[in-house]
Parts: C-alpha cells; structure tokens; sequence
C-alpha cells in the first residue's frame, strides 16, 4: 500500500512556488501528520541554500529531504550559480545510486533566474507560468496560484493566498507558512 493511501502513514505538506514581477517565492505550510493525527504545526520545510542565492521546499519524509538538501548543497559548491546544472546532477545520482534512490521526497528549488521541480524519478522541471507546487495540496494550491498570477497580486501575496486556499481544502495543509523570497531576473 502507498503511503498516500496508508492511514496510518506520515502526511503532510504543501509547498507553492511562485515567480512573477522580478520576485521569486517558495511557501510551505507547517503541518505533520501521521495518520489522522496532526503531529506538528510548526514544521519548517523551506528555506535558503547556497548562502542564500537558492531557496527551496520539500515534500515528503524529513530526513530523506534534508539528505537531499544537502547533496544539493554539495552540487551547488562543485557547480556555483549553476541551479540547473547542480540539480541535474543530483537527479543522476538520486536515480542511479542505491541509497539515494530509497529516498521519499520532492524538492522546489529556485534561484534569480529558474524555477524547478525535483524528483526521486530523475525528473528536473521548469514549470510553465512561473507556478510549481508539490505535495499533499499542491495541486490545490497551483491551482489557485495559476488562477491569480495575472492578478493585480505580488508573487508573495500570490502564494499566501493559494497556499490559504489549499489549507481550506487538503486537511494535510495548515496556515502557518514559512515564506522565504529572492529578488530574480524576470
């Protein structure tokens, strides 16, 4: 039985990417569940990378994402300002070595000029519209994230809102966010 199906497995997140008027944003909600549980409101699963010129967010079981967080780190010193690069890199060794490939999790990363969407299936993509969302209520959220980013909003006020409107739906996304912007390119 897959985790998404799983009762009694760990649930939980959502995190939004948005990039629009020479700002890029990574939000994530707070909530871990196991079960129908909540465990933790509060959980911080975005922040900044590479001193700052990366943000990125996770979805998935914790540790698996903070090993890739730093491998990422890792790729990102051997190939500096080179987000694409590092990333595909990363994804080669996630699919093809035998630990990494075990490893739960997808990641949003973005730097001043490219957004992209990380999975443990090899995958690197850039998405369309300068909107990107992964787990539990990603879906809700790129939805209503791609319904305002031709709005009057910010980038910011872009992804606060979406990501208000996932935790409405998805019961494995709450309010509290961890918000981390990067002034970008275009």
């Amino acid at each position: 039985m897959s985790a998404q199906n799983d009762p009694t497995g760990w649930h939980g997140t959502t995190i939004l990417g948005v990039r629009k008027g020479g700002r890029v944003v990574i939000a994530g909600d707070g909530q871990v569940s196991l079960g129908q549980t909540v465990i933790k409101n509060t959980a911080r699963k975005v922040r900044p990378l590479a001193k700052g010129d990366v943000i990125g967010g996770f979805a998935g079981a914790t540790a698996d994402a903070f090993t890739l967080f730093e491998r990422l780190e890792a790729k990102l010193e051997q190939y500096p300002d080179q987000l694409m690069r590092a990333c595909v890199e990363l994804a080669k060794e996630w699919r093809t070595d035998r630990y990494l490939r075990r490893l739960e999790a997808m990641m949003l990363v973005a730097d001043r000029s490219v957004s992209l969407v990380l999975t443990g299936t090899g995958d690197v993509l850039e998405p369309e519209g300068g909107v990107m969302a992964i787990g539990s209520g990603g879906n809700y959220a790129l939805a209503a994230a791609r319904a305002m980013i031709d709005s009057d909003l910010d980038a910011e006020a872009v992804a606060r809102k979406a990501m208000a409107i996932a935790a409405d739906i998805c019961v494995y996304t709450n309010g509290n966010l961890t918000v981390e912007t990067l002034e970008c390119d275009g």
